[in-house]
């Protein structure tokens, strides 16, 4: 191994236990060689000693951050990022890193900053994002200098390891190797078993609120270096550049746009996680399936947390009343992390009215012809509004764009969405979503070409009485109907993380 890379081992070393187990082989080949690959075994040696000691606290992590390959790896994810071409408050975005300072004087210079405790992180620029729906509301989006989000896009790569051994298998937003669709799988899995009772939650702005007192202590639990935990403190209060262009200091909150806050979220939220989760941890009241039986026949509820980011559900196997309950629950718990419960938007459901989660809609339900009942996952109707809203924005009667410039947007947008919701059942709603496409063009193209509908059917039904798809320069619209509608099996626990393998 070259001399940097010795000394990247030392410095590891330095942060871990002199008798902590080997590696064991954790790693993929498919990781290439050089930063990248010495980054991930970093990594899977600091995760296997989170996991094998929860209570070690980990020091001299500073030096793993601004080790030249962290730093390398952590400016790849930025510009790999679609926000590498938003800059912050100083202008710079990747590419003008790229072209006009370059990236090893760049990556150097900060790397020399963070060494002497020189590096201040500078405030966010605020964005305001309208909230979909049409409610009028803003959701405040804060983006970071490209030097900052390096900074925490290294420090993320030190300590999401380390995090990942104590988060909890209900937990599924901005986790490695984890989708919306597995949050929505488990809900149809327990939906089916009797879990139907759902206190649906809604945090008030949760990003904005969060506790830095109580997030400080959850991070403290796991660090104790403190340059890393000065560092992570300076961007939680580094402040935001309002669109005003005034100045606003952050005294609670961790900005959303940042590369590192829903680590830091989830960080927080692990009190949650860890309150309603505990009966389900080994020698729990609901740790086995006889356990919870009993439960049940004494009159006593079960339940089941699933959370993405601030999102979150609680299904409930017993009664109303009991949801009503646990609801005081968390609203006390939370209460420790600044954060409360929006009361008009928090609501105790029953799955036969239906919930709306991460964009889909879940009903237990009975199948037509039949008197069988089932939980069902549809397309929520805020999802299919959205995307008819994007679609009619791109095709007013009297747009000139160009046709196949559009269509290949069109493709995209429609495409995209489609492929996300392909496991609920949708085959319906594809199907109107492509006759809502094709009206919302042929509309535009009888405008812009004063065609009346016997000029529609020449051009495009050919002799068959079949419709041609709507092309231009090579691009023809596509079908999402075409798209198939497969099953997403729910995973469960036995969702990995990359740094454990089945050889480990």
């Amino acid at each position: 191994m070259a001399k940097g890379g010795s000394g990247f081992e030392k410095r590891l070393e330095a942060a871990m236990p002199k008798d902590a187990p080997p590696n064991g082989g954790a790693w993929p080949e498919a990781v290439p060689m050089g930063p990248r690959r010495r980054v991930s075994e970093m990594q899977a040696k600091l995760h296997r000693w989170a996991v094998a000691d929860p209570g070690r606290r980990f020091d001299d992590l500073f030096n793993l951050v601004h080790d030249p390959a962290t730093l390398l790896a952590a400016f790849e994810r930025v510009a790999g990022n679609i926000g590498s071409r938003t800059a912050g408050i100083d202008g710079l975005t990747v590419a003008d890193v790229e072209e006009h300072v370059g990236v090893p004087g760049f990556l150097a210079d900060l790397r020399a900053q963070l060494k002497t405790g020189s590096f201040r992180p500078l405030p966010v620029r605020e964005r305001l994002i309208p909230k979909p729906g049409g409610s009028g509301k803003v959701r405040h989006l804060g983006i970071p200098t490209v030097a900052d989000r390096v900074v925490q896009a290294a420090v993320k790569l030190v300590l999401e390891p380390i995090f990942e051994a104590d988060f909890l298998p209900v937990s599924y937003g901005f986790r490695p190797r984890r989708r919306a669709h597995d949050a929505i799988a488990e809900i149809h899995y327990f939906g089916t078993r009797a879990y139907r009772w759902v206190l649906d939650a809604d945090i008030e702005a949760a990003f904005d609120n969060l506790d830095h007192v109580a997030l400080m202590d959850r991070v403290r639990s796991r660090v104790k270096d403190k340059r890393v935990l000065a560092l992570v403190k300076a961007f939680l209060k580094a402040g935001v550049l309002t669109e005003l262009g005034s100045l606003r200091k952050s005294h609670a909150g961790t900005p959303q746009g940042g590369i590192l806050s829903p680590l830091l979220f989830n960080i927080a939220m692990q009190v949650l996680d860890e309150h309603l989760h505990r009966p389900w941890q080994q020698g729990g009241s609901m740790s086995t399936h006889a356990r919870r039986v009993h439960r049940r026949r004494k009159g006593l509820p079960n339940w089941r947390l699933v959370r993405y980011a601030d999102d979150f559900v609680i299904l409930v196997h017993g009664t109303g009343d009991d949801v009503h309950a646990l609801r005081e629950e968390v609203a006390e718990v939370l209460a420790r992390l600044g954060l409360r419960l929006s009361p008009s938007k928090t609501q105790v459901r029953h799955l036969s009215e239906a919930i709306d989660f991460l964009g889909f809609r879940l009903q237990w339900s009975r199948k037509h012809g039949t008197n069988q009942w089932y939980v069902y996952t549809f397309v929520s109707h805020a999802a299919i509004r959205s995307v008819r809203a994007k679609v009619r924005a791109l095709t007013p009667r009297t747009s000139q764009h160009d046709l196949a410039k559009l269509l290949r947007r069109i493709n995209q947008i429609t495409h995209g969405w489609a492929a996300y919701f392909q496991h609920a059942v949708a085959q319906r709603t594809f199907d109107s979503l492509d006759h809502f496409t094709w009206c919302r063009l042929i509309r535009m193209l009888t405008t812009r070409h004063r065609w009346r509908w016997g000029d529609v059917r020449r051009r495009y039904v050919m002799p068959n009485g079949q419709w041609r798809p709507i092309a231009a320069g090579g691009i023809e619209l596509k079908r999402t109907a075409a798209i198939p509608i497969t099953r997403y099996r729910y995973r469960g626990n036995t969702i990995g993380n990359p740094w454990v393998t089945e050889t480990t």
